[in-house]
């Protein structure tokens, strides 16, 4: 590792070390972060369903998505003034087949899953919990909030769904997994135990979290510019929210550390990209926080040797199940694969 490597990763550090431990185990797991109705969490753990059990859980994984833009959709609701008597409005609505709750427009795929709901998904059923969220959401001083039973939902149906199956040995590295930020609802959700997971991070005070959480999960302090382990070493290699936080040489550096380590495939999450044919660069104190090119970025990964299906994320959700909102219009999804196997 050169020079400015160097200064980068203590300029990284900085600027986590900077937080208190509480601040970090808890700003990325709620709200529209909520890995449980977050859709970038969500495709993450449908990465990993498809590498376990290739199209076994297809139908589960549709309504999941539905699941989340829903929620999402009823968290920006109940955030707006007067949330809480929308909320009442909406059902009487919905119960009706209205198109709108006193003027208030029903997107057509809310409307549509609450139609469907309950449902018998093979073995499993999808509750009607769009009548149970609307039902058991309360007002409080900021705003109304979402009954946090109604959000694990797809906790417990994946849990149920999953328990009796066994470990398959794949083997996950995710760096900068942060107080174990997803890998705490991969853990609820009955995903860890199928799989050997490894978590690393810069920040000595996420190591510190992610280890309290879970005592018995390998999480290292470790550096994405020099992964410590041999060639090939994992399977699968999950990221989530890094590289715009890079230069543009530490993230050439990044992705080649991570082609290096992983044989199959990459689940990639930007939180910030377009489809211009450059980065646009922009420091912040001691990191980056840039705006990357889709083009540019998915030739990195594919001169590592994996072929990249990039997913914009409103798209995907508009394509999929209709759904016209998303909380932010420049969050990519990148699934690659080894192009030899």
């Amino acid at each position: 590792m050169n020079d400015d490597l160097r200064r980068e990763t203590a300029g990284l550090i900085k600027s986590w070390m900077r937080h208190d431990e509480e601040m970090l185990r808890d700003y990325l797991v709620s709200g529209v972060e909520d890995p449980r109705i977050n859709l970038q969490s969500i495709l993450t753990r449908h990465f990993l369903i498809e590498a376990l059990f290739s199209g076994q859980f297809a139908l589960l994984m549709e309504h999941e998505l539905r699941f989340g833009a829903v929620m999402n959709w009823l968290l920006k609701l109940a955030k707006k003034p007067g949330g809480f008597e929308d909320f009442a409005s909406l059902l009487y609505a919905l119960e009706r087949g209205a198109d709108n709750a006193e003027g208030l427009p029903i997107p057509a795929f809310l409307s549509q899953t609450f139609a469907r709901l309950p449902a018998v998904v093979d073995a499993w059923i999808v509750p009607q919990y769009i009548h149970e969220t609307l039902s058991a959401t309360r007002p409080t001083e900021t705003g109304s909030r979402l009954a946090d039973e109604r959000l694990s939902t797809f906790e417990r149906i994946w849990w149920t769904a999953l328990e009796n199956e066994t470990p398959r040995g794949l083997r996950v590295f995710e760096p900068a997994c942060g107080s174990a930020t997803d890998y705490r609802f991969l853990h609820s959700f009955g995903l860890a135990r199928l799989v050997d997971y490894f978590g690393c991070d810069l920040c000595e005070k996420n190591i510190r979290n992610a280890r309290a959480m879970f005592p018995e999960t390998r999480f290292d302090l470790g550096n994405i510019f020099e992964v410590e382990a041999p060639d090939k070493t994992f399977d699968l290699c999950l990221v989530h929210d890094l590289f715009e936080h890079l230069s543009i040489a530490a993230l050439d550096r990044a992705a080649g550390e991570i082609g290096r380590v992983t044989r199959e495939g990459l689940c990639l999450g930007f939180f910030n990209m377009h489809e211009e044919a450059e980065h646009l660069v922009r420091a912040v104190e001691d990191y980056h926080w840039n705006t990357l090119s889709l083009a540019r970025t998915g030739a990195l990964f594919e001169q590592q040797g994996f072929v990249v299906q990039p997913i914009h994320l409103g798209t995907f959700l508009k394509w999929r199940i209709g759904c016209e909102e998303t909380h932010n219009e420049n969050a990519y999804t990148f699934f690659a694969t080894a192009a030899e196997r």
